[in-house]
């Protein structure tokens, strides 16, 4: 490596350690509270999800050694993608390796030079990435101002050939949510592709754990429609659900994020598809998680800690300074509880916070505990 790019690449190290920026990666493998996982359902150990790991793996091998293009789209994809089309009410449907790369995907390849993308302040990096890097025009409505995302439609809902219209359900750092409602409403009055990211919603959403468009009953109403394999349903991969089939060969021929990779592994699949016969009868547990978010916000309110009062599993309190957010990320850490400091660039400045993610095994005492820890660090 050349002495200039070492010393830039250093230097640019150093600057984010002295503000408390700097990431690492750590091996965090045994602790006795785990809050900072996506795994709602704690599947990625059920008996049912490892033999269907197992028989995907036994039948077809440990990768599907190809391109889905190739001879890397194997039965077991073709089915996953068929159960996921009749659980999410869509008729068409393409599985990717990651969610990130399946968003990635959309919204490079099919807003054109003439479209507009409206899109949630605080949407997800793998969206806000790809913004500005095509010749799509695109603007950023204020975080779950639906309001403002009328304005915006209003004013420009002549002046382009296609608009898009994209937000997550569940917002992945703080837990909170639009009224999806209201954007299917909108779509009565102004014409949009609306493309919603459940990543977080399924299957804690539902009453089948379909997600938040199907608890707020306007699932038919969303054009495009992505999912993850990799967080309730505890396996590795993404989805995109529509009912244009022309989207879908589109994205089979343009979309290089699926055409050129090695195409998501059996074993992953297999896992998936048993995670996901689970979730669709779990949803007695999917609102005793809820719950027992809701009761914590309510502990956390009610001692004057910054957090919100949306009713879903992801719990933030909002600290302000990275240092504070490591301090106390480090403190639950030496009891053997496992939550993230999350920090800029990932949120937005002087709003660094922890982030617990409720799963179906946190018990009422551990919730206590927590909210005893916190409450100690605070008044030191």
């Amino acid at each position: 490596m050349t002495q200039p790019l070492e010393l830039r690449l250093q230097s640019e190290l150093k600057q984010r350690q002295a503000t408390g920026l700097l990431r690492t990666l750590e091996v965090l493998d045994a602790c006795k509270i785990n809050l900072i996982s996506n795994d709602y359902f704690q599947l990625r150990s059920h008996p049912q999800v490892i033999e269907g790991a197992q028989a995907a793996l036994e039948r077809y091998g440990a990768s599907s050694s190809a391109s889905p293009l190739l001879s890397g789209y194997l039965p077991c994809h073709e089915h996953l993608i068929g159960q996921l089309k009749t659980w999410k009410k869509k008729s068409h449907g393409l599985l990717f390796n990651t969610g990130f790369v399946a968003n990635q995907a959309l919204l490079t390849h099919l807003p054109g030079p003439q479209d507009l993308i409206l899109a949630d302040r605080l949407i997800h990096h793998s969206i806000a990435q790809t913004l500005g890097k095509q010749s799509t025009r695109f603007k950023r409505y204020h975080h779950l101002d639906l309001g403002h995302l009328e304005e915006l439609l209003y004013r420009h809902n002549h002046e382009n050939e296609t608009i898009f219209v994209v937000t997550e359900s569940v917002f992945s750092m703080d837990g909170d949510y639009p009224d999806l409602r209201q954007i299917a409403a909108l779509k009565k009055k102004y014409t949009f592709i609306w493309v919603l990211d459940e990543a977080h919603g399924t299957g804690v959403f539902g009453p089948t754990g379909g997600g938040l468009a199907e608890e707020q009953g306007v699932l038919s109403e969303v054009d495009i429609l992505v999912g993850t394999l990799g967080k309730a349903l505890a396996s590795m991969g993404a989805y995109v659900l529509t009912n244009s089939k022309t989207i879908i060969d589109y994205l089979v021929n343009y979309s290089g994020e699926l055409i050129y990779s090695t195409y998501l592994g059996p074993p992953q699949v297999g896992a998936a598809e048993a995670a996901l016969k689970i979730i669709q009868k779990s949803q007695t547990t999917a609102r005793s998680i809820r719950d027992a978010a809701v009761r914590f916000r309510e502990l956390l309110t009610n001692e004057g800690w910054q957090t919100n009062s949306f009713d879903s599993q992801i719990i933030p309190i909002i600290l302000g300074e990275p240092k504070d957010a490591l301090e106390l990320r480090n403190k639950l850490l030496e009891y053997g509880i496992l939550v993230g400091a999350v920090r800029p660039p990932t949120v937005p400045q002087n709003s660094s916070r922890l982030r617990f993610s409720f799963h179906a095994n946190v018990k009422e005492e551990e919730v206590d505990e927590i909210f005893s820890l916190l409450n100690s660090w605070r008044k030191k």
